[in-house]
């Protein structure tokens, strides 16, 4: 039986050439790299220059570059830590309504305790029309946090758009003595395959992971434009410009700095190619031999690992576990699988039903990902689902 991963959304295998590179910190280049003798030297040289990779990858600053823990915390932080250093009594946050849950569940605790948060509504297809952010200013306004690319449909927002509109903003409250607005991304699925020049982009603070490139887990990004006005939630030491205390993960750090530099590299760029072709087969094989089968989110608009598919009259977590029966990983659009018996928020905020909801694997590709694998898919899946329909009490 072949074993066939086709989750590369949650998590991607270290590439070799990352693994290579990291293994010396673990035994031989172990030092701290906030101490003075040599060996804490040798690791704070292998940190400056990972820095330097994403700094030079982002267009920004190395001393804009902040380590995390991952992406949750780099979200976490980014929004704590603006609202931490407003002094506005109620400050008014925008987002959507398809935000991964590290920004959902920090702004609904905020929301307890004195914010105001607007949900951005996205249309059919799962993306977002800028002009809403324009209707959803307000005088009290202080952070627009607007996910890239989402992990669930792999749409992607125009961010650069955003970006642009709230520049336009922000001058006109500079000429009015007030402060300005501070715009954040989650980019972390969008950064192995769009553009996050933050130049270009025109935001603030940007988070990422690095398991999500093919480099290690544990080890996230927060970029933080200089002059943002940020406060630290995390106490206990000077690490990270004051930014985020705790013993660096040098390891983790060096693997990030290797995977970025990976992805930026012209075979990167045809493996893109490669896997987007694989995608659109997947999408074009199951929507044409399966009956009552859609796609969620823009056909269009979407990372190119990207597949997230409805099935009429199933429960997605049932595909889900015979299919990994046939020794092929997938997930499900549903949040049921991790204990809630909520449909994905995601889905719902598209229109679709509960049923409809509850019927949807996500499937996303990566650069292992081969035809052969695809072609067993849709050899497999078709069998599965005329097999559970007949199970099926929804008629």
């Amino acid at each position: 039986m072949p074993k066939i991963y086709l989750d590369y959304a949650a998590t991607t295998p270290v590439a070799p050439q990352v693994f290579k590179t990291i293994q010396p910190y673990f035994c031989q280049k172990f030092g701290n790299p906030a101490s003075l003798h040599s060996f804490g030297q040798e690791a704070l040289k292998a940190v400056d220059f990972a820095r330097e990779k994403v700094a030079k990858f982002l267009n920004c600053q190395i001393q804009e570059i902040i380590f995390t823990s991952g992406t949750t915390e780099s979200n976490n932080l980014a929004i704590a830590g603006v609202i931490a250093a407003t002094s506005i009594k109620k400050p008014h946050i925008i987002t959507t309504k398809i935000e991964h849950h590290s920004i959902l569940e920090p702004l609904k605790y905020l929301e307890k305790h004195g914010c105001d948060v607007t949900y951005l509504s996205v249309d059919k297809e799962g993306v977002l029309n800028k002009k809403s952010v324009q209707q959803a200013l307000k005088e009290n306004t202080i952070l627009v946090s607007i996910i890239y690319a989402n992990n669930e449909i792999g749409t992607v927002q125009p961010i650069a758009e955003v970006g642009e509109l709230i520049k336009k903003e922000n001058e006109k409250r500079q000429k009015q003595g007030r402060g300005k607005i501070i715009f954040h991304t989650d980019a972390v699925q969008a950064i192995e395959y769009l553009n996050c020049n933050v130049q270009a982009l025109g935001v603030d603070l940007l988070s990422f992971s690095g398991h999500k490139i093919y480099g290690p887990k544990g080890i996230g990004v927060l970029y933080i434009k200089q002059g943002t006005k940020i406060k630290k939630i995390q106490r206990g030491g000077s690490q990270e410009y004051y930014m985020r205390a705790g013993t660096l993960n040098v390891p983790g750090i060096v693997g990030l700095g290797k995977a970025i530099e990976l992805i930026q590299s012209l075979s990167h760029k045809k493996e893109i190619i490669a896997i987007k072709k694989l995608r659109d087969k997947l999408i074009e094989g199951i929507t044409k031999t399966i009956s009552g089968t859609r796609l969620n989110g823009s056909k269009n608009l979407r990372l190119p690992n990207n597949a997230n598919l409805s099935f009429a009259k199933i429960e997605g977590e049932s595909i889900l576990l015979h299919l990994d029966f046939e020794g092929i990983a997938v997930s499900t659009g549903s949040a049921c699988a991790s204990g809630s018996l909520e449909p994905s928020h995601v889905l719902l905020a598209l229109g679709l039903s509960h049923e409809q909801a509850h019927g949807s694997i996500r499937f996303t590709l990566g650069r292992d990902t081969t035809e052969r694998e695809i072609n067993y898919l849709l050899k497999i899946l078709p069998k599965i689902i005329k097999k559970l329909r007949k199970m099926s009490p929804i008629k």
